[in-house]
């Protein structure tokens, strides 16, 4: 399933779901790849992607190997420094901002436009910048917390719309998502409830999530489950201390009488 919109017009311009996207592709496109769209430069990643380990380590830094594999200083057989890094909890900021490909950053921002602006606009932006950030940090520790010696660097904005989703999920279920959906080789548009549309979105991430415990190297596919699920939790649980301007009956125009 791919949404497309949502059926709740918000009461004002959603300035910083649209600066976080501004941020996002301006970061994606002459940060990560000033000089075309081929490939990610792999060096910025581990730089300014967040790394379990690093977290887990303290003063502990990583590098890009030789051979293309991350090293980390404190492994068996490593020696030396690594170069100068940015500070480890700034990685935790700076991995939100960044995305391995087109595809990537594209889903991400879509989910974040349908989604983000309805949460933006029910609460103060300071709020929804905190909540936002704060949903990013939750989805990191949970994804350290599975895996605390892990020297695969994290990057993308995914986290944190996760905590968006799980925000919305709470605060409006009722809401019609205007919905692709991909049957065999066709494809239709339906409008489908916001609940079923996150719910089923998010139980496939505790799925592949269960499976990439189960099978690591095979099921990973270079996909941070977990903090796609700590994120969407932190989301569920705290939106209510953030929104303090809920939309109410925004779904009473399709209420019946009884409803």
């Amino acid at each position: 399933m791919i949404p497309l919109r949502d059926n709740i017009p918000t009461r004002r311009f959603p300035i910083l779901t649209v600066a976080i996207i501004a941020i996002n592709v301006a970061v994606f496109l002459f940060f990560q790849h000033p000089t075309g769209l081929d490939s990610v430069d792999q060096e910025k990643v581990v730089k300014f992607g967040v790394i379990p380990y690093e977290l887990t380590h303290p003063g502990k830094e990583c590098d890009l190997g030789q051979q293309g594999a991350v090293i980390c200083e404190g492994q068996r057989g490593v020696i030396g420094r690594a170069p100068s890094q940015p500070a480890t909890w700034l990685t935790i900021f700076t991995s939100m901002f960044m995305h391995g490909g087109v595809l990537h950053i594209a889903g991400n921002m879509l989910f974040l436009w349908i989604f983000g602006n309805n949460i933006e606009d029910s609460m103060s932006r300071w709020r929804f910048a905190l909540f936002y950030l704060l949903g990013g940090v939750a989805a990191v520790v949970a994804q350290t917390a599975i895996d605390p010696s892990s020297t695969a660097p994290s990057i993308g904005a995914s986290g944190a719309i996760a905590a968006v989703l799980g925000g919305y999920a709470l605060l409006y279920p009722r809401a019609r998502v205007l919905t692709i959906v991909l049957i065999v080789f066709f494809f239709t548009f339906i409008e489908l409830p916001a609940l079923l549309v996150l719910g089923l979105w998010f139980l496939l991430q505790v799925y592949y999530g269960s499976a990439q415990l189960a099978e690591p190297i095979a099921a990973s596919g270079g996909v941070a489950y977990f903090a796609h699920i700590g994120g969407f939790v932190f989301g569920l649980i705290l939106i209510k201390l953030f929104a303090n301007r809920v939309r109410s009956g925004y779904d009473s125009p399709r209420r019946l009488p009884v409803y």
